[in-house]
């Protein structure tokens, strides 16, 4: 079974990330992805990036992943 780091290390491989938080159960994940990748970018074409990134893996590993995509700027003004 995949674990949350996996996951993370993944999209940290896949895609420069100033910060990814991952958790989940092994099945269905929930990820915090901070990224000047997403800058300019709507949502769908953020969450887009990360599937690139996740490739092959969210079919045959990563069956659900709810994420927040957020720009350097959106995170620091949290």
């Amino acid at each position: 079974m995949i674990t949350p780091e996996q996951v993370k290390k993944y999209i940290e491989a896949g895609m420069a990330c100033e910060h990814v938080e991952v958790s989940g159960d092994g099945h269905h994940f929930e990820a915090v992805i901070v990224s000047a990748a997403f800058n300019g970018k709507r949502k769908v074409q953020q969450h887009q990036v990360v599937y690139q990134a996740l490739g092959d893996r969210m079919r045959e590993e990563i069956h659900a992943l709810s994420m927040q995509t957020l720009t350097p700027e959106e995170w620091a003004a949290r």
